[in-house]
């Protein structure tokens, strides 16, 4: 695999970034790859910040194009953009900013990925799953999965507040804690297990309930390999990984900044190149 390299950046460059808590270089490597890939004067840095108004405020000062949001702005943000498109207004999670003349329209391509990886590893209405988490990523997930057409789901939450009203909006039990469900899907949709955290070594489900259900899904991207990936893999699971998830949403994501629809071995090299 080549190396990623950048003859020229000027003052034409066009400039795209992300914000996170915890920036890691997936993102970064996955876009900057397909800019030189396809020739296009384009940008990619990865960013976090102690004052989102103020760096969503660049973004539309500055004209940079597109920002990635991750934990734990997807919600924050909202009331910093113009116009949420219905991807992002369904579930009240952006993930994705585009200026478009200054006017920052958001949008949630964490709810595709989620829906099509669903979609691909053939989960039956009829399987019973467990979520745990209540924010931004938790949203896209449990509305994916109600739009799969599941029906027994549990949000797990610490946090009832949050955790009910997910829950409620969607038709769907909480729980604050897995206690004796053992459901066949389990998704972490936390940053338990993200490298760098403080959570890094731990897994949000209990090694008896990763052996009682069929697929395990963690959307933690950092690192691919998480405790609870691994869990599940010794156990012989069906595992639908976070890298699988940031690839497909940022491919998306791709396609709002630039226009430009990669090929599907472009998608599959570039999301190698970002976890290399």
């Amino acid at each position: 695999m080549r190396p990623l390299s950048k003859d020229t950046v000027n003052r034409d460059t066009t400039l795209c970034m992300s914000l996170s808590a915890r920036p890691s270089n997936i993102g970064t490597r996955f876009h900057n790859f397909l800019y030189e890939e396809l020739d296009l004067d384009f940008l990619y840095k990865a960013f976090t910040t102690t004052d989102l108004p103020a760096a969503i405020a660049g973004i539309r000062a500055l004209g940079i194009r597109g920002c990635g949001v991750s934990m734990p702005f997807k919600e924050a943000c909202i009331a910093h953009v113009d116009v949420m498109h219905p991807s992002a207004s369904a579930i009240d999670s952006v993930n994705t900013i585009v200026n478009e003349g200054g006017v920052l329209h958001a949008y949630n391509t964490d709810y595709q990925a989620v829906a099509t990886l669903l979609r691909d590893r053939a989960v039956e209405p009829t399987t019973s799953a467990a979520v745990a988490g209540s924010g931004g990523m938790a949203k896209a997930v449990v509305a994916a999965l109600r739009d799969t057409g599941l029906a027994d789901v549990t949000v797990i939450a610490r946090n009832e507040s949050t955790g009910r009203a997910l829950a409620e909006q969607y038709g769907f039990g909480w729980q604050p804690d897995l206690g004796g469900l053992r459901p066949r899907l389990l998704v972490n949709a936390t940053p338990i297990g993200m490298a760098g955290g403080p959570g890094a070594d731990d897994s949000p489900f209990a090694d008896d309930a990763v052996h009682a259900a069929d697929t395990v899904f963690d959307v933690v991207a950092m690192p691919p390999e998480t405790p609870l990936i691994r869990a599940a893999r010794a156990a012989g699971k069906s595992v639908v990984t976070g890298a699988e998830v940031i690839a497909l949403q940022a491919a998306e994501q791709f396609v709002l900044y630039t226009g430009v629809m990669p090929t599907a071995d472009q998608i599959r090299r570039a999301s190698e190149f970002s976890r290399a």
